[in-house]
């Protein structure tokens, strides 16, 4: 008797030891910090197939097919990694089905994005899109890269760590790559038809990163929980390919401390096929891409005006890496590469011997020749001067449309934010064929950083106010006298002129209608409010909205105009009235036109329920306005007949005709 309970005493305390035991042990692994975990069993999540989606762009302008051989290459070779691997192509040519047909369902096009007039996509606005897309992992790189199978390894790994991160890879460059795709087989073969095998592609990459260094510009930046910001600011408008955008983004990831940001190029094999900027050609006309330095110039001011890369103390940061030694991944620090610190130990749980310790310290020590450093710019560096290579002469031809028409606008820095909305609604319709007149230095700036074809009217007024350039004042009437003069010039170097105000809201393209109206036809809005009285009334001509045919009535009837306004004290709008109808109204024929005798040039108002101003029919005081503004078919609203600058952003704000998110400096998704 005595035995047993002896027996069961000493497996008593067998069971409290061991719970003991557990407890303890369960105590410490709560102590550990996550930097020291190098065994992804000990903070991964239950581990599944993580749904991969890789956003890149091709240039606006041309074809899907034509141009664009290599980067249609590569994202063939994307799709072959995984069934898991989705691809989104940023395009403004989304009509063709029978492109979508050869790569499947897995392939996405989308045009919603910002492109500049010369097609180049926005950084800001791709990342904004990719948003609206379903995920596990979001992939930003470029098309031309070629991606291996261990890219597929590494996100995966990379997806069972249980924080959010940043993932950072750089790719080498091979100009010449001498295998090409095999489409039924889904890999590479040499040109006598013998399958190129993996270790084979690594090695090529691995002999190139040590012969040159990786361009920044060639990042892959992949990156989990897309609901999560990658940094805590506002990315400012970078152009894709164009430079700086990835190391500004990495440095604000790591300032901002919400992700875990680290280089994964030791672990990824990829590498370009070509400078891909190469490839961004609009048309003959267009200056060769080696020589449009405005807009690397642009994304390098851009870097040093917005976020803390400029402000670094430091001259370059190297990330933390992660490797994959002796078939086990595990993240290494700068600070570990010289030990052995990073290397896991038994208390990882994981049985590792000398020799396998002696492996992974050398797996280390190699890594080192492809580590990244993110190289900061020097407080102490210049903005860099941006130069636009582009005249009004030089423009023309870049944005008018087949038959030689541009839409024209003017403005200056107070109403940049206004000029952007009237800029996206035209993107949206599709109307392409804009230019911008800028007033002074600050528009014109802004509008090459936003992609915007501009010029400046180098007699343009000085001193223009901020606040009070409103109707009836001094500084309205000297900058609408600008107007005048731009259509003059631009009729006479022959292309027809669609002026167009920024305060001009557009529902519908009107070209096609005012096209209609034939040679010898200036079309214009009528400014009459009275639903009664004669849209031709004296001094009803809006010369914030009309149609100029460049042909020769036209151009001698403008000649007059700008003439009469440059004699005037008032602003354009009552010389065209007085010129083209007469004082008093004595050249007027019937109710909505006049005829200017000496030209015999044909003036016509436009239909008020089709080209409405600010004040007819109370349509801003609707509580719907587009609603009753479709229900009439309107083409356009004029935002006038209101007094101030900020009473008028307002009005259009609060009535939901605005199309430019300044904070973001982004046309508004929708």
């Amino acid at each position: 008797m005595k035995k047993l309970k002896g027996l069961g005493a000493g497996l008593l305390s067998v069971w409290l030891s061991g719970f003991l035991l557990i407890a303890l042990s369960f105590y410490g692994t709560q102590l550990l910090s996550p930097s020291s975990l190098d065994d992804r069993s000990l903070f991964a999540r239950v581990s599944i197939s993580p749904r991969i989606t890789i956003f890149t762009a091709l240039n606006g302008s041309s074809s899907l097919e034509e141009e664009n051989t290599k980067a249609l290459l590569c994202i063939r070779s994307w799709l072959a990694l995984s069934s898991q691997v989705t691809v989104v192509l940023f395009t403004q040519h989304i009509s063709s089905s029978s492109f979508t047909d050869k790569f499947g369902s897995r392939l996405l096009l989308d045009s919603t994005i910002d492109f500049t007039f010369l097609g180049t996509p926005f950084v800001h606005s791709m990342l904004a899109r990719s948003e609206a897309y379903v995920s596990d992992i979001a992939v930003l790189m470029d098309p031309e890269t070629v991606l291996l199978p261990d890219f597929v390894s590494a996100l995966n790994y990379a997806h069972d760590v249980d924080r959010d991160w940043l993932l950072v890879s750089s790719s080498v460059e091979i100009p010449r790559f001498p295998f090409h795709w095999d489409e039924k087989g889904h890999f590479w073969r040499q040109e006598n038809r013998r399958r190129v095998r993996f270790g084979e592609l690594q090695k090529m990459i691995s002999m190139r990163s040590w012969k040159s260094n990786s361009s920044e510009r060639k990042m892959i930046l992949a990156w989990n929980n897309m609901d999560v910001p990658l940094h805590c600011g506002v990315v400012p408008p970078f152009l894709y390919q164009r430079g700086t955008y990835n190391q500004w983004i990495v440095n604000e990831a790591m300032s901002c401390k919400q992700r875990f940001v680290f280089d994964a190029t030791s672990t990824i094999s990829s590498f370009c096929l070509s400078n891909a900027e190469n490839k961004y050609n609009r048309s003959d006309n267009v200056l060769e891409p080696q020589t449009r330095n405005w807009e690397y110039i642009g994304n390098s001011r851009l870097g040093q005006l917005y976020g803390s890369l400029f402000f670094n103390d430091n001259k370059s940061s190297t990330l933390p890496k992660l490797l994959k030694c002796n078939k086990r991944y595990i993240f290494v620090s700068a600070s570990d590469r010289s030990n052995d610190s990073s290397i896991p130990k038994g208390n990882t749980g994981l049985n590792v011997g000398f020799r396998t310790r002696e492996k992974i310290s050398a797996c280390i020590s190699r890594s080192k020749s492809r580590s990244l450093k993110i190289d900061f710019v020097q407080n102490d560096q210049a903005l860099p001067l941006l130069k636009f290579p582009f005249d009004l002469e030089s423009l023309l031809p870049l944005v008018a449309d087949k038959n030689r028409t541009v839409v024209l606008s003017i403005a200056g820095y107070s109403y940049k934010d206004m000029l952007m909305s009237w800029v996206c609604r035209l993107r949206r319709l599709a109307v392409s064929n804009f230019l911008v007149c800028a007033l002074d230095d600050e528009t014109y700036q802004f509008s090459i950083l936003q992609g915007l074809p501009v010029f400046v009217d180098p007699y343009a007024p000085k001193n223009i106010s901020f606040n009070d350039c409103h109707f009836g004042s001094k500084c309205f009437q000297k900058v609408t006298k600008v107007k005048s003069r731009t259509v003059l010039k631009i009729l006479k170097l022959g292309y027809n002129v669609l002026l167009s105000d920024v305060d001009v809201y557009w529902f519908r393209n009107p070209l096609p209608l005012l096209h209609s109206f034939g040679p010898s036809v200036l079309a214009a809005q009528s400014d009459e409010y009275n639903t009664t009285a004669p849209i031709n009334r004296p001094r009803r001509l809006n010369s914030g909205f009309y149609f100029a045919r460049s042909d020769e009535p036209t151009i001698a009837a403008m000649e007059k105009v700008v003439k009469h306004a440059a004699t005037s004290d008032l602003s354009e709008q009552p010389s065209f009235y007085d010129t083209l109808c007469g004082e008093g109204g004595i050249h007027r024929l019937r109710d909505d036109r006049c005829v200017e005798p000496e030209t015999n040039l044909t003036v016509q108002f436009l239909n008020r329920d089709l080209f409405p101003n600010g004040a007819y029919g109370d349509l801003w005081l609707k509580k719907d306005v587009r609603a009753e503004c479709e229900k009439k078919h309107c083409f356009v609203l004029h935002n006038n007949w209101i007094s101030g600058r900020l009473k008028k952003l307002e009005r259009q704000m609060m009535k939901g005709l605005w199309e430019y998110d300044a904070s973001m400096r982004m046309c508004v998704l929708r």
